[in-house]
């Protein structure tokens, strides 16, 4: 019985020994070992046997990123506006022994840092720049936790902004702001709209008033060239017709034609004369025909060879008859 229970603890003996010297180290992990409290050796990944009673593993460190959610804190901009922000912050552990020695928890740690640092970045600036400068903000909270983690054996990442929350005043307000801007916005659009309508109906009317300035002077040219033309052709066959009349009389019995031609339309225009007149004025000589007949041709004669007659005054008293 007593050798039973001998075996027994040797091997629960054994056991311990195992325990306590074996170690088996994660990918991506490393073991802080303390020698009788006081830092002997970082453990990367792998297996390693330690000395039991004297080596203990007194701190685990994952070197993976690692998140850390930072709670919404208030923070006051440089025109007064209280905000709520949160973010949540990115690290990494690159020195094992740092990050177990150099702070008691770099967690906390580079969470209250973050903080600190935001309200500090955002007490800077304007409300409306907030929202717009959230880049700037990150890079400006990486910069100072990247300053003050170095002596932690901690490398800080990337931080982001998740949420900023203005009060319900000031989000109203930017409602109304927002509104206005739009009905702004399309209140210009619409006067360039009229404004662009009007101009489009003026530069129309424009043309239209040259279009017509130009048909009306076309109208007028085409107008006084065939006016010219009339005039022209007129004149042409007034031309022609006194050449051919001026040929005829040269012919033989031309002359004897036209005193008869000359009588006859004497003769026709007095006698209209007689019809629409009650009282009509006749020359003294109305009876000699030949005189009168002769006195024309003797005048066609002058202007066909170009020299014009002298007129002279009637010695003879007229008669009136009606």
């Amino acid at each position: 019985m007593e050798n039973l229970v001998a075996l027994v603890f040797l091997l629960v003996l054994v056991i311990v020994v195992l325990i306590k010297t074996a170690v088996v180290v994660p990918q991506r992990s490393e073991f802080v070992v303390e020698r009788l409290g006081k830092y002997r050796t970082t453990l990367e990944a792998g297996f390693h046997i330690l000395i039991p009673f004297l080596d203990k593993i007194a701190y685990k460190r994952s070197l993976k990123e690692e998140p850390i959610d930072i709670p919404a804190q208030t923070c006051i901009t440089a025109d007064n506006v209280t905000l709520e922000v949160d973010g949540i912050l990115y690290l990494q552990v690159v020195n094992s022994m740092q990050s177990a020695y150099g702070i008691e928890d770099y967690h906390f740690a580079a969470g209250q840092l973050a903080q600190t640092s935001l309200r500090s970045a955002i007490g800077k600036i304007t409300l409306d720049s907030t929202f717009e400068a959230r880049e700037t903000l990150n890079g400006q909270v990486v910069d100072a936790l990247d300053e003050a983690a170095s002596n932690w054996g901690v490398k800080v990442l990337r931080y982001e902004i998740k949420d900023i929350q203005p009060p319900k005043t000031v989000l109203d307000a930017m409602e109304k702001q927002m509104k206005a801007e739009r009905e702004k916005r399309a209140e210009i659009a619409r006067s360039e709209g009229q404004k662009q309508a009007i101009m489009n109906k003026a530069e129309g009317d424009r043309a239209e008033a040259i279009f017509l300035s130009e048909g009306e002077k076309m109208k007028r040219i085409n107008e006084a060239e065939g006016r010219a033309q009339e005039i022209l052709r007129v004149a042409e066959a007034t031309a022609e017709g006194i050449r051919r009349v001026a040929e005829a009389l040269s012919m033989p019995g031309g002359k004897e034609a036209a005193n008869l031609e000359v009588a006859k339309k004497y003769l026709d225009e007095f006698g209209k004369l007689a019809k629409t007149n009650n009282t009509m004025i006749v020359p003294g000589n109305l009876t000699d025909m030949s005189a009168m007949v002769a006195t024309a041709m003797a005048t066609f004669e002058q202007v066909k060879s170009g020299s014009y007659p002298t007129f002279q005054a009637e010695t003879s008293s007229p008669q009136k008859s009606g």
